[in-house]
C-alpha cells in the first residue's frame, strides 16, 4: 500500500508538533511545506514523519519533529533574519530555517552531508542557503547572526557560540549531562549582556569535542 505523504505530513504537524506547544503558524506552515520525506535516508522514507530521531551516517541522526518545531519557534525568526546552523545533517531543518529567514549558513563536519544537502536544496529551489564543511568549535564565520541553531548537545556552552550573535540575537542549544540535558535559549541584548532561559528537557548526541570530561573512578 502506498503512503500518502501529504496526509502523513499533515498528521505530523497537527498531532505531534502542535500538541508540543508549537503554535507559531509560520513554523507550522514551514514544517508542512518542506517535504521531510525527501530529506530522510531512502530506507527510512516511510518513517519520515514518525516521532523518532532517524539514523544518519557517521552515527548521527535527525532531530525528532517535535524538537525541530520547538527549536524553530524558540528562535522567533523574522523574514529579514540571518541564521547560522551548526550541524546540517540531512538538511531538513536547514530548509525550514531558510523558509522562515532571509539567509542561512549551515556547517557540518561531514563532507558527504554537505554535498548531499547542497543537492537537495538545489532540487527544492531554495537559494538562500550556504553550506560549508567546518567544525563548530573552531569555526570563524567572519560575521554575526540574528539566530544560531545548534543541532547537537554540549556539556557546557562554548563561549565562542555567543560571539556569533548580533545584539538581540538568539541561540538555541541543548546542554548538560545526559540523560537529563536541557534545551536552552540564550538572548543577547544591545549591551552584549546575555539572558538564558530553560525550555525543556531532552537528550541529544554531543557535538564532537563538546562531550563531558571523562570521570575516573578509583
Amino acid at each position: 500500500m502506498s503512503l500518502d505523504f501529504n496526509h502523513a505530513r499533515e498528521l505530523m504537524v497537527n498531532h505531534q508538533v502542535r500538541p508540543w506547544d508549537v503554535l507559531d503558524p509560520r513554523v507550522l506552515d514551514a514544517m508542512g511545506a518542506i517535504l521531510r520525506e525527501d530529506f530522510v535516508p531512502t530506507r527510512y522514507r516511510r518513517m519520515a514523519f514518525a516521532d523518532l530521531a532517524l539514523p544518519l551516517e557517521h552515527g548521527e541522526s535527525m532531530l525528532k519533529p517535535v524538537i525541530e518545531g520547538r527549536l524553530l519557534q524558540a528562535l522567533e525568526l523574522a523574514p529579514e533574519d540571518e541564521v547560522l546552523e551548526v550541524g546540517t545533517g540531512s538538511g531538513y531543518l536547514t530548509a525550514c530555517l531558510a523558509t522562515l529567514a532571509r539567509d542561512v549558513v549551515s556547517i557540518d563536519r561531514h563532507a558527504d552531508f554537505v554535498e548531499r544537502a547542497r543537492a537537495r536544496f538545489g532540487a527544492t529551489g531554495l537559494t538562500n542557503i550556504r553550506v560549508e564543511q567546518a567544525d563548530a568549535l573552531s569555526y570563524s564565520p567572519g560575521r554575526r547572526f540574528d539566530a544560531v541553531a545548534v543541532g547537537g548537545a554540549v556539556a557546557a556552552l562554548p563561549q565562542v557560540f555567543l560571539s556569533w550573535l548580533k545584539p538581540g540575537g538568539r541561540l538555541f542549544v541543548v546542554q548538560g549531562q545526559a540523560p537529563a540535558q536541557q534545551a536552552m535559549l540564550y538572548r543577547s541584548n544591545a549591551q552584549g549582556q546575555v539572558a538564558e532561559e530553560g525550555l525543556f528537557e531532552t537528550e541529544l548526541p554531543y557535538l564532537v569535542g563538546a562531550q563531558p570530561a571523562p570521570r575516573f573512578a578509583l
